[in-house]
């Protein structure tokens, strides 16, 4: 076992160094390969170092370098040190969170690191939480917590009987809601089609003055960091007129909450603590492995009631049980990884990484338009769309820049236009690999506009 795992850390270094000088994409060629790994189960077992090489050999070529600092794409972080070593300690703990009975240190650190995350992003301190797989997720438990306190509000008990037959719950959505929010209100047969969508501004942020008539059986869903541009619901006078009708209000923080920590970006999300439910995404901004997301509900009495399970076998305590908080009843303390990320950025380091990347989000802007390139975000934080041109050109475009594997970015489609979306979300990307892909993006562009 020693040498097995001796050598999987020496393949994961010799990975990790050598991803700076790779590129982003893999080859085809690299992708064609992996049909090595198919065919027919064998029937004897396999020497475990032999198949650690295969997947190494054969596997690690055909990654695409997320971890790296060239890539910009759906808004995915790298994993950091801390977070990236905690994780394999993890494994070897191989814990199951569900319990304290079952791991003690997980659900110590669940409670640390929702203390730190309450402070971090001016939540309120004593919010419950749901450690979970990601933002779908993290919407999932939320909102959850909200139908079963909206519904018992109208003497319906939703755990109990189910949504047959249950009174109505007015859902708002702005007109540029997240994709993983509509499916969390379908999962939790609150329907895509049967959402109240408002109106937004040219940037994505919902229009107070388009809000319908809201009240108390009202789930409102809100946006801070829209997937696009960045930009920012105005959380301070939704909330207020929700709050004035009773109505719950989500936000769907997925990686935009993260501004709080920094001074330059904090005013971003003011009021956004008056809400009731934040759904947070882990493995984005805060860079750690996938997959972790975080549901924080205000009262956490009410995301108790939503998933709370007991059995004669189960052994309770007095203190707070994880299983009770969350969809999953068995899973991996993804606590470790945030307390180990936490701990060792610490508030500067978080600050500085958030700061950084948005800076760096500008350094593209700028060159593009200095280019000649239409930026057609305000860029507020950490995303920048891009046109080339027409949809045929800025397809072009993404395609070579995926092709060349200097960088990665993706296409969007934003308010009609055809655009690059670029996100800078790694604590890996250098200033220097950000010109470096900035003129690979700039000679691919150029390129195509003088050839046609």
């Amino acid at each position: 076992m020693n040498n097995l795992l001796t050598n999987a850390a020496a393949r994961s270094a010799r990975y990790l160094a050598a991803i700076p000088n790779r590129r982003v994409a893999p080859l085809p060629a690299d992708v064609a390969r992996l049909d090595a790994l198919a065919g027919p189960l064998q029937e004897s077992p396999t020497d475990p170092a032999e198949v650690l090489a295969l997947l190494d050999d054969i596997g690690s070529p055909a990654t695409v370098a997320t971890t790296g600092g060239r890539y910009f794409g759906f808004v995915i972080g790298g994993t950091l040190p801390a977070a990236l070593a905690a994780n394999w300690l993890a494994a070897a703990w191989d814990q199951n969170a569900a319990f304290t009975a079952m791991s003690p240190v997980a659900a110590r650190l669940e409670e640390i690191v929702l203390s730190w995350i309450a402070d971090l992003l001016g939540l309120p301190a004593a919010s419950g939480a749901a450690f979970v797989t990601g933002t779908t997720m993290s919407h999932f438990a939320a909102l959850a917590a909200a139908r079963t306190a909206l519904l018992c509000r109208q003497g319906w008990n939703v755990e109990a009987d189910g949504l047959f037959g249950a009174p109505p719950i007015k859902v708002v959505v702005g007109d540029e809601a997240h994709i993983s929010l509509l499916k969390a209100l379908a999962m939790l047969g609150l329907g895509r089609s049967r959402v109240i969508s408002v109106a937004s501004d040219s940037q994505g942020r919902m229009r107070p003055d388009a809000l319908p008539l809201l009240d108390a059986n009202t789930l409102l869903c809100i946006q801070s960091g829209n997937v696009n541009t960045g930009a920012f619901d105005p959380a301070a006078e939704l909330c207020a007129a929700a709050r004035q009708a009773g109505a719950w209000v989500h936000v769907d923080g997925a990686f935009g909450l993260w501004a709080a920590v920094s001074r330059q970006l904090s005013h971003l999300v003011q009021g956004v603590g008056e809400a009731d439910s934040w759904a947070i995404d882990c493995h984005k901004w805060l860079n750690v492995p996938y997959d972790s997301g975080i549901a924080v509900v205000r009262d956490p009495e009410q995301l108790r009631a939503a998933f709370a399970a007991s059995s004669a076998y189960l052994q309770q305590s007095a203190q707070r049980e994880p299983c009770h908080y969350t969809p999953e009843s068995s899973r991996r303390a993804r606590a470790i990884e945030l307390w180990a990320s936490l701990r060792s950025l610490g508030r500067d380091g978080l600050r500085d990484l958030i700061e950084g990347n948005c800076r760096q989000a500008r350094v593209f802007a700028d060159g593009l338009r200095r280019a000649g390139f239409n930026v057609l975000n305000d860029v507020v934080l950490n995303q920048v769309l891009v046109s080339f041109g027409t949809p045929e050109k800025t397809q072009r475009v993404i395609q070579e820049v995926q092709s060349e594997g200097t960088c990665w970015c993706g296409p969007t489609q934003w308010h009609g236009h055809t655009a690059m979306r670029i996100s800078v979300s790694s604590w890996a990307t250098t200033d220097a690999e950000i010109q470096q892909s900035l003129a690979a993006i700039l000679r691919i562009a150029t390129a195509d506009r003088t050839a046609t």
